[in-house]
C-alpha cells in the first residue's frame, strides 16, 4: 500500500460538502480549500460555488485526476460513496463518520464492507471515525476541526489513534513554537494503521521524528516491526495503565490492552515510552533536532544551583546517568572560571556570566558525556550563549538541550536564535530533564537490544505474549 495519494495528493474532492457553516461538510471544505491545488465540493443536492469552487453532483463528473476524497457523509451511505470513488479512480479516502467497528454489531459489518470495497479498488482508507490529518508543509488540512490552519510546519510526525489526541499534540507543538510535519488521526484503522503510517513517515523528507499515541491494536507485531525498521526515531505514549478498556473500545474500536505488555514490546523494539502528551512532544523535539546519542551519560551545566539539583535528580529518575567529568575537563573548567561553585557534574557557575558558553563547550567536548543539558535563568545583561551554542551539537556529534525561565517577551528572540542554532529549547527544568531522559533511554534501548542492526527480539502484542528469541 502506498500512502502518497493520501498525504501528498494532486487534487481533492470533498464529498458531502455543505454551504451551511458549522456542518462537517462546510468545515472540512473550508480547511481543505487552503490547499494549493484543485479542491472540488461534491454534493448532488447543492449548486453554486463554495470557497471559489463550483459544486459537482458526483466524483465521476470531475474532469481531473483526483487522488483524495474527504467523505463528509453518514456511515450508512459510505459503501455507495466509496464504490463511486473506486469507479472514479480515486486512490485514497478519509471517512469522518462514526458508527462503525467501535459501535459493534452492524457497525462492524459496515466497516467490513468498506474494507472489502477499498481492497477491491486499491483505496488507502483513513478512518472511519477520524478527525482527519494535516500536512502543514504543503498546506494540506484535511480535518473539520477549528484552528488547524494555525498549526505550523515542523519536523515531527504525530500518528495518533485518537484524532482528538492528535490535535492536542499538534496545538501543543504550535504553542511551543515547533510545529509538525504531519498530524494523523487513525481512528478505527480500517486499512491504514500504525505500521503503514510509520513506514510512510520514515521515508518522508520533512520528518525527523515520529510520535505514536496508542490505545490498543490488533496488529501489534506489525506495528513494532515497523518501529524497529524505521531509520527515523519513534517515541510512544501508550495510554491505559488503569482500567479504561470499555471506554477505549467505544472510542476507536480497540481495547487498550495490557499496559506492561505494550511497554515491554516497545522497549524491546527500541522505542522509548512516555506518560504525558507534553513529554511526548518534548522527547520528539530532542530526538528530531539532535544527533542520536551514543549512550545515556548526561553532562549538565547550570547557572543556578536549585534548578540544577532538580535536573540532576530528574535525569537519573528518567533513565539518564551523570558521569564524573574527566580530570582534563574539570581542569579546563577551573581555568575558564577560577573558583567556580562546582566543577564536576553538574557544573554550577553560580549565575550567568560571559564565560558561560565556554563552560558549556568544555563539558560538551568531554569524552564521557553523550548528552548535554544547559540551564540558565535569563538575565538581559548577559543573554544566552547563542554564538557558542551555534553548531555545537554538530561539532561534537551529541545532543545539546537548553532550558530557561523568564519573562516571555525577554525569551522570544533568544528562543528563536537557539532554534536557528539547532538547540531544542525547554521552559522548565523538569521538561528539559525528561527530554534528556528520553534521549538516554533511546540510546540504552538501541545499544542493549541491537535494534539498529536488526536484533532478534520478538514481541507479539496481538496475542498478549512477550517473548525474546535466544
Amino acid at each position: 500500500m502506498t500512502l502518497r495519494q493520501l498525504f501528498d495528493p494532486s487534487a481533492i474532492a470533498v464529498i458531502g460538502a455543505s454551504a451551511t457553516e458549522g456542518k462537517i461538510g462546510y468545515e472540512a471544505m473550508a480547511n481543505a480549500a487552503i490547499f494549493d491545488g484543485p479542491v472540488y465540493p461534491v454534493n448532488p443536492s447543492t449548486t453554486g460555488e463554495l470557497f471559489g469552487a463550483e459544486f459537482v453532483s458526483s466524483v465521476t463528473e470531475i474532469d481531473d485526476d483526483v487522488d483524495l476524497a474527504l467523505c463528509c457523509v453518514p456511515g450508512p451511505a459510505m459503501p455507495d460513496v466509496l464504490e463511486e470513488c473506486g469507479e472514479a479512480g480515486i486512490g485514497a479516502a478519509v471517512i469522518y463518520a462514526s458508527g462503525f467497528a467501535e459501535a459493534g454489531g452492524k457497525g462492524e459489518e459496515l466497516q467490513d464492507a468498506l474494507v472489502e470495497i477499498a481492497d477491491e479498488h486499491g483505496i488507502s482508507l483513513l478512518g472511519p471515525n477520524t478527525s482527519g490529518f494535516l500536512v502543514p508543509g504543503i498546506d494540506l488540512r484535511c480535518s473539520f476541526a477549528s484552528g488547524v490552519e494555525e498549526v505550523p510546519e515542523g519536523n515531527v510526525a504525530v500518528v495518533a489513534q485518537s484524532g482528538g489526541v492528535g490535535l492536542v499534540l499538534a496545538f501543543q507543538s504550535r504553542r511551543q513554537g515547533r510545529g509538525v510535519s504531519a498530524q494523523v488521526g487513525l481512528g478505527n484503522r480500517a486499512n491504514v494503521g500504525f505500521a503503514e503510517a510509520i513506514e510512510y513517515f520514515d521515508s518522508d523528507e520533512r520528518t525527523d521524528a515520529i510520535v505514536l499515541h496508542v490505545e490498543g491494536t490488533d496488529d501489534g507485531r506489525r506495528m513494532l516491526e515497523a518501529c524497529r525498521e524505521s531509520d527515523t526515531p519513534v517515541i510512544a505514549y501508550k495510554v491505559g495503565q488503569s482500567d479504561v478498556g470499555e471506554f477505549a473500545e467505544s472510542h476507536t474500536g480497540a481495547l487498550t490492552g495490557d499496559h506492561e505488555l505494550y511497554t515491554a514490546g516497545f522497549a524491546q523494539y527500541g522505542v522509548p515510552t512516555v506518560d504525558a502528551t507534553d513529554d511526548l512532544m518534548d522527547a520528539a523535539a530532542a530526538l528530531g533536532n539532535s544527533p542520536t546519542p551514543d549512550g545515556p551519560n548526561v553532562g549538565v551545566v547550570t547557572a543556578q544551583a536549585g534548578p540544577g539539583i532538580i535536573i540532576t535528580d530528574r535525569i537519573q529518575r528518567a533513565g539518564g546517568r551523570l558521569p564524573e567529568l574527566t580530570a582534563d575537563t574539570q581542569e579546563r573548567v577551573d581555568e575558564i572560571l577560577p573558583g567556580i561553585t562546582y566543577a564536576d557534574n553538574p557544573v554550577d557557575t553560580g549565575r550567568p556570566m560571559p564565560e558561560f558558553g565556554e563552560i558549556v563547550t568544555a563539558v560538551a567536548e568531554d569524552e564521557r558525556v553523550d548528552i548535554v543539558l544547559v540551564y540558565e535563568l535569563f538575565e538581559e545583561a548577559i543573554g544566552f550563549p547563542v554564538a557558542e551554542l551555534d553548531g555545537l551539537a554538530a561539532r561534537v556529534d551529541k545532543p545539546v538541550l537548553f532550558a530557561t525561565e523568564g519573562i516571555e517577551e525577554d525569551l522570544a528572540d533568544q528562543r528563536d536564535q537557539l532554534a536557528d542554532a539547532g538547540v531544542p529549547f525547554f521552559e522548565t527544568p523538569e521538561r528539559a530533564a525528561d527530554a534528556a531522559g528520553a534521549l538516554a533511554r533511546y540510546a540504552r534501548l538501541h545499544a542493549d537490544n541491537g535494534v539498529a542492526d536488526g536484533g532478534t527480539t520478538r514481541v507479539d502484542v496481538a496475542d498478549s505474549e512477550v517473548t525474546a528469541d535466544e
